[in-house]
């Protein structure tokens, strides 16, 4: 059965996006990124909704009731060290204390419910801290690692090309998808995993040894998370539309199951 015809006979599925706090003429917003709601909307056929950053006043529980999927973003900002036991950053490091006490314990909420959860950037080293894992808050300072960081001057085109490989498990999820033992990516980030979660397992890494994938194979539904940009331009990059597909197949299965229920 095609998207279309699953789509038609139970909706859309409904994919909820962590949300950002942003400061806009001295007022608080919950913001995500466009390129991620567009991802949902074509890539997965689905409903893109925000979801706030609201720490322990929301209503986990209840969200996850109502919901198909859970796509957890990229952001500017950085987990607060403090989450994973490791030392301050430094001055004019750029954090989310809202998103944080969001993101953290509705992950962990979300895999034990069985939605379907995908993690990008932030939102992959928010899957690690989330089950205890730690990170590099410089993964250029480290020894042996590269510079996984883009160039903030170059042109968007520039910045989101694909720089480097990733070798991928041959048991994992993405090896599957990508029907291959590497696939190329885009890099633009400065932190990564440093230890990895409980119950997670490796998924991609990258030329210098970073983890760049992981996932939860104890997990009842879809539990990926990928270091790089996968929706950036997802529809013309056949492995990136790869891994969202398999994502929305996942929230349409939730959301018949939801609906049958």
């Amino acid at each position: 059965m095609n998207t279309q015809s699953q789509n038609s006979e139970f909706g859309p599925p409904l994919i909820g996006i962590s949300g950002c706090r942003k400061q806009i003429s001295g007022l608080d917003f919950d913001a995500a990124g466009h390129k991620y709601l567009s991802a949902v909307d074509h890539a997965c056929q689905a409903i893109p909704l925000i979801i706030p950053t609201l720490g322990e006043s929301l209503d986990r529980k209840a969200l996850l009731n109502r919901i198909d999927g859970l796509l957890f973003t990229g952001s500017p900002s950085n987990v607060e060290p403090h989450h994973y036991n490791g030392p301050a950053s430094d001055d004019g490091t750029l954090h989310d204390t809202h998103r944080d006490v969001t993101t953290l314990p509705l992950i962990v909420d979300a895999v034990a419910a069985g939605v379907p959860v995908f993690c990008i950037c932030r939102g992959f080293q928010e899957f690690n801290v989330a089950f205890g894992g730690t990170l590099h808050q410089k993964v250029q300072d480290q020894p042996g690692m590269r510079d996984h960081r883009e160039n903030l001057d170059d042109p968007l085109e520039i910045r989101y090309q694909q720089v480097h490989d990733v070798a991928l498990n041959p048991n994992g999820i993405l090896a599957n998808l990508a029907g291959a033992s590497s696939a190329r990516v885009n890099s633009l980030h400065g932190q990564g995993v440093k230890t990895l979660g409980n119950g997670l397992q490796i998924e991609a890494t990258a030329p210098d040894g970073l983890i760049e994938g992981i996932s939860m194979p104890s997990a009842k539904a879809f539990a990926l998370a990928v270091q790089w940009h996968p929706e950036w331009r997802v529809m013309d990059n056949p492995f990136y539309l790869s891994i969202f597909t398999a994502f929305a197949n996942a929230c349409r299965t939730r959301l018949r199951d939801r609906v049958q229920k």
